[in-house]
């Protein structure tokens, strides 16, 4: 009977509230959530700025007690080559990002015109080669002999140009694409590079937005290509260049401990947290800009493959 003798105004309010605290709750579970997440980024930052004695003694702390700034002075020691690094990362990063993504989706696009009468075939020798390759020796012969990446800035910029992950992706995006749009540009007498310039990729902004993550990341964090390829010192990527400051780092720890130096005298672990840090910022930055197409980029993809 109380039920019935509720007026709609009281449940109205009731409602709401019961929706209120549902969002609050929903809120509260996801910040908590992205804490966690952020946890770890958050005590890599304070590791690079506590003293190294303390860190090997103590462990990871919640606030850089006693504050120290060593382990970025000897990371920037040689500031040129550094820049050097971010200079030959970034420019890598930004051409091959941008051939990367325009290769992926105009592959995806003609993969996903049903009127292309080989687009099986296609697709089945680009999966195949995910599962098959010719190895690390013949590989490296090729890339070196006959294509001449010895030292060579392309040597950074092509092994990672076309990926076929981010060609699937392309395809199950373009494949949601209403194929009507495409054929009445054909009655209009449009060619195929116009409808995919023109057409396809202006509608392509969340799937473009993806494949320039992904393919980001994955210039951005390369050092391997650069160990095989580049020998030059001016030359080297960001992560690599890194790398082997940590290499010289633990060779000057060893070095140390045999000649009864105290160990504390290279800061080994908190420069790695300082080359953590000064090796991800910047791409790190990045993802802020690009979330809202990223989420829907990817979902769409997966759905409609």
């Amino acid at each position: 009977m109380a039920n019935k003798n509720t007026s709609p105004a009281s449940r109205r309010i009731k409602h709401g509230a019961d929706v209120i605290s549902i969002n609050l709750a929903g809120y509260l579970l996801v910040g908590l959530f992205a804490l966690l997440c952020l946890t770890p980024f958050y005590l890599i930052i304070v590791a690079s700025f506590t003293d190294n004695s303390e860190l090997i003694r103590s462990g990871y702390p919640l606030f850089p007690k006693p504050f120290s700034t060593e382990a970025y002075q000897l990371s920037i020691k040689n500031p040129k080559q550094i820049l050097l690094a971010y200079a030959t990362t970034i420019g890598v990063t930004a051409v091959g990002t941008t051939l990367a993504v325009f290769l992926a989706t105009m592959t995806g696009y003609v993969l996903s015109r049903k009127d292309f009468p080989w687009r099986n075939g296609f697709a089945f020798f680009f999966f195949f080669t995910t599962l098959f390759n010719g190895g690390l020796v013949p590989w490296f012969i090729l890339c070196t002999r006959y294509l001449g990446f010895k030292d060579h800035y392309h040597a950074l910029i092509l092994p990672l140009m076309f990926s076929v992950w981010n060609m699937i992706i392309s395809k199950s995006f373009m494949n949601g694409i209403p194929s009507a749009i495409t054929e009445s540009a054909k009655i209009d007498g449009a060619n195929d590079f116009l409808i995919y310039t023109k057409l396809i990729l202006p509608l392509s902004k969340p799937l473009i937005a993806t494949l320039g993550l992904f393919s980001a990341l994955a210039y951005w964090n390369d050092w391997y290509n650069c160990m095989l390829f580049i020998g030059k010192d001016h030359m080297y990527n960001l992560q690599y260049y890194l790398q082997k400051m940590i290499g010289s780092a633990e060779a000057m720890r060893i070095v140390a401990e045999k000649s009864g130096l105290p160990l504390t005298a290279v800061p080994l672990e908190s420069m790695k947290m300082a080359m953590t840090v000064i090796a991800t910022g910047p791409i790190v930055l990045l993802y802020p800009f690009v979330q809202r197409y990223f989420v829907k980029g990817l979902t769409i993809g997966a759905v409609k493959g």
